[in-house]
């Protein structure tokens, strides 16, 4: 078991595990995992820079974060890492 020091909450480390897998779907409806390779499936603007990512652009997943706006935190190829929606890219 382990104890928050703030709240003193306890909870099994093993079960928090099994219970936060996030279920993360790409545009088609498929579950995407750390580690799967990605594809845009559209032209997206960096925000930020004049840089444009084109469709077809290949990404791999370096871990998945919740949230709603950027859940996937990716290595682009000729771009570097950033976060990316998961609607706009498919599971290659």
């Amino acid at each position: 078991m382990l104890i928050c020091p703030e709240c003193a909450y306890e909870w099994n480390p093993s079960e928090v595990a099994e219970e936060e897998t996030l279920k993360i779907k790409d545009a088609n409806g498929t579950l995407l995992q750390e580690g799967d390779k990605v594809t845009f499936i559209k032209d997206l603007k960096v925000k930020g820079s004049s840089q444009v990512l084109k469709i077809g652009t290949k990404a791999l997943i370096r871990r998945m974060v919740e949230g709603k706006d950027h859940q996937l935190d990716c290595k682009v190829d000729g771009a570097g890492e950033m976060m990316i929606t998961a609607q706009f890219v498919k599971k290659a």
